[in-house]
């Protein structure tokens, strides 16, 4: 940071704390919000973006080696005209942290100069052209693009300290994921008596992050087809260095068929 902008950030600071100082009020005769001469403007230079930290984000993507770990294993488009795989995945992904609680909401940004600037882009995919990648990923595109993540993964834990990889603690769960829609493919009934699905969550509890996360119809069992996916989280922490395993899940992940296999490779867990 420079010496100019940190004078800056202390004398904001100090206005503040001055404004905020403990004081014994008067009866006031006038409310507290009395702005009159509020003027808007649009400025050549200076422009503001809402989504202030999308930059940092996307820095962050392009740091850790994610941007090139998903076009190198997620391989779906032909020709790229104007796109990458990574545009796709990333643009769908930062409307999500945008606040974006649908594809439609990516028109919003497409037209908003400030934030293309901050991602450095030119244009992003609109609402029909992301809905058009998405129906093109089957479960194996699907998987790759969890590897690639993971691969990534591997990157940022091995700048972790020595401590972090003491334990690595696998929690294990299932969702119910009710929708709106009648016609869904793969949608069904819960035990809640909503339509829907109910995705399986993988994650490293040590530091949230969800490790695999599979979609399965709304009216399947927690456990169905949990083994291949823990047994795929094992062998990853297990890359990354940790030294020890716990899996952490509910009673309907005590799993009897497994239970022996995974006590003789050392893996210890917590059903119930």
């Amino acid at each position: 940071m420079t010496r100019s902008r940190a004078r800056k950030l202390r004398n904001r600071k100090r206005r503040i704390e001055a404004r905020l100082r403990e004081r014994r009020w008067k009866a006031q005769e006038r409310p507290m919000l009395r702005a009159r001469n509020i003027r808007y403007d649009v400025a050549e230079r200076s422009r503001g973006l809402a989504m202030g930290g999308i930059g940092a984000i996307h820095d962050l993507a392009r740091r850790t080696g994610l941007i090139e770990a998903i076009d190198e294993k997620l391989e779906v488009l032909k020709i790229h005209l104007p796109y990458h795989e990574s545009d796709h995945v990333l643009n769908i992904a930062y409307n999500a942290l945008c606040g974006g609680t649908c594809l439609e909401d990516l028109e919003l940004w497409r037209n908003d100069e400030v934030y293309l600037d901050a991602l450095g882009a030119q244009r992003i995919p609109d609402p029909t052209t992301a809905g058009d990648f998405c129906r093109r990923l089957d479960t194996t595109k699907v998987v790759e693009l969890m590897e690639a993540t993971n691969e990534t993964r591997l990157k940022v834990w091995a700048q972790q300290p020595e401590r972090f990889f003491k334990e690595a603690i696998i929690d294990v769960d299932g969702t119910i994921a009710s929708t709106t829609g009648e016609c869904k493919e793969g949608m069904d009934i819960s035990f809640k008596g909503e339509w829907g699905y109910h995705p399986l969550l993988v994650s490293l509890a040590n530091t949230q992050e969800p490790l695999y996360l599979v979609n399965r119809r709304g009216n399947r069992p927690s456990h169905d087809g949990a083994t291949p996916w823990i047994d795929d989280a094992i062998t990853l922490v297990r890359r990354g260095g940790f030294k020890s395993v716990l899996l952490r899940g509910d009673t309907d992940f005590t799993q009897t068929t497994e239970l022996d296999r995974w006590d003789e490779d050392g893996v210890r867990f917590v059903f119930g």
